[in-house]
């Protein structure tokens, strides 16, 4: 499983290896030959674009590298000014004859090959000043490749968040390569993460990033959950795998073909029964949508749920799994079912949506006795809105250190938190995993309930842990990833989704077989 760290974890990781004995010098050094053994330079003159810090230095390091084998490049620093190390190679680019041609309002760069992005590193933050703002336009305009050494300038190394121009647009460097040093960061993964560093390259200078340097996340690939998704003995039967439950639907929200598609996630993932508990004047309208699947009705007036504590033991009894929320509205009884649930359930209970919101309406102190005292394995899967509805966080202060926040929240509440974004957190408050799989064709209806299905039917046979959850948002993801390229971005619905599950499944599984 790779791993991916915040910025105080990799500042502590190289100052712990500087004073152990290995020049600064000689981690730039390092940096930069890992940059040139990283991406192919031969097309052509390479214009290699330095800050004033040591991300600068390392594009000095490589400008060294390019003339030792007679490829041409020019340094185009933004200011006559360096740190003490990046001045030491800066000083040896000069001693070798390499152009220099400090930033000028009429620099042109359309003329290279590739363009070299050393401005800023991971330790970047707030918005930048002149000339760095008008270089990165440039940069973004020019229409030649871009390689970013450790971060794109302009994208935090912790969020992933974009500085921004006053309109709001984007103000970081849209890169075709990153070429992370030392360890995956956050920000690579984050918000504005994926849309801005392109195909991510890590290269290993030797610093160690031991766990007594801060907190190391988890990036798991996809033959890392062979556990999870085992073969499949033929003496086995559709009780081994587990019977799961979804509920969900009502008058206003009966999204027939949206809970369809929940319990068929849950089978396409391997549970052995799934049955779908709705409100019992909408049964009519689910049922033919409904293939595989047991629809079982719960009393309710109006279309919204009556609180019925016999039918609620009676429609549970023998399930492992419990999704619940789903197009469940704002019913009045809402509450109290899902009090009497987590008082009670004893399998693994996923809460989304409707049922979030039920949590987020409760005292608070009410609702964090609830999930800490809860018999069941919870599992939550907020989007940030939601997120703020139940933790009281602000979104925008969240977004600023999403991962903290996430794993503050389960810690405290004893519940594994899944924290939907561009890349999906998954976190019990002391295992994080960083899911980076999914795709923007997944911006659309229903992909959350799909999400809240797969997990489920991955609970029939596993434990709710933390584990178990990132497999689903792993799986999730590559099934859409998979749906997208057969369909398309704008043309993708959710079902898409859902049909690419079972190939999803089995190229996992192979993965984790060539793992072994």
């Amino acid at each position: 499983m790779l791993t991916a760290v915040p910025n105080a974890t990799m500042r502590t990781a190289d100052f712990r290896c500087i004073s152990a004995g290995t020049p600064a010098t000689e981690l730039m050094y390092r940096a930069g030959c890992a940059i040139f053994s990283a991406c192919d330079y031969t097309g052509g003159r390479t214009g290699i674009l330095c800050g004033t810090g040591n991300n600068g230095g390392d594009g000095y390091v490589l400008a060294l590298l390019l003339r030792e084998r007679d490829l041409p490049c020019t340094l185009i620093p933004a200011e006559e000014k360096w740190s003490a190390d990046g001045l030491y190679y800066f000083n040896k680019c000069m001693e070798a004859g390499i152009p220099v041609q400090v930033w000028r309002d009429d620099t042109d760069l359309s003329g290279y090959a590739l363009l070299v992005d050393c401005l800023f590193g991971t330790g970047f933050h707030g918005t930048p000043a002149q000339p760095y703002a008008d270089i990165i336009r440039r940069i973004n305009g020019s229409g030649v490749p871009v390689v970013s050494v450790d971060i794109p300038s302009g994208l935090s190394g912790d969020s992933g968040q974009a500085s921004r121009d006053p309109d709001g647009t984007t103000l970081a460097v849209r890169a075709d390569i990153t070429v992370s040093i030392g360890t995956r960061k956050t920000g690579h993964f984050l918000a504005d993460g994926k849309d801005h560093c392109g195909q991510l390259v890590n290269c290993d200078i030797g610093i160690p990033v031991t766990p007594d340097c801060g907190p190391v996340f988890q990036v798991p690939e996809m033959g890392d959950f062979g556990e999870i998704l085992p073969r499949r003995q033929a003496n086995s039967h559709k009780g081994t795998y587990g019977y799961v439950a979804v509920m969900g639907g009502c008058r206003n929200y009966s999204g027939a073909v949206k809970l369809a598609n929940l319990s068929a996630a849950s089978l396409r993932c391997g549970c052995g029964v799934v049955k779908l508990l709705c409100a019992g004047s909408i049964l009519d309208s689910v049922t033919p949508y409904l293939l595989e699947s047991t629809a079982v009705p719960l009393p309710d007036t109006a279309g919204a749920m009556e609180f019925d504590v016999p039918s609620l033991e009676k429609a549970l009894a023998g399930t492992c799994a419990l999704a619940v929320g789903m197009g469940w509205g704002d019913g009045a009884h809402n509450g109290e079912i899902l009090t009497w649930i987590l008082q009670n359930y004893r399998g693994t209970l996923i809460l989304d949506a409707d049922g979030l919101n039920c949590l987020g309406r409760m005292n608070e102190n009410t609702r964090k006795s609830l999930l800490q005292n809860a018999p069941a394995d919870i599992v939550l899967t907020p989007h940030p809105k939601e997120f703020e509805r139940i933790s009281g966080i602000p979104m925008g202060q969240c977004a600023a250190d999403p991962v903290k926040h996430a794993m503050a929240f389960a810690a405290e509440h004893g519940v594994v938190l899944l924290l939907k974004g561009t890349a999906t957190i998954v976190t019990d408050g002391t295992e994080c995993y960083i899911v980076p799989r999914g795709c923007a064709g997944m911006a659309t209806a229903g992909s959350g309930d799909v999400l809240s299905g797969v997990l489920a039917g991955l609970a029939g046979y596993n434990r709710g842990s933390a584990r178990m959850v990132a497999c689903g948002a792993c799986l999730a993801g590559l099934a859409g990833e998979l749906a997208e390229e057969e369909v398309g971005a704008v043309g993708m619905i959710a079902s898409d989704t859902v049909r690419h599950l079972a190939k999803a499944v089995k190229q996992m599984q192979d993965a984790a077989d060539r793992a072994e």
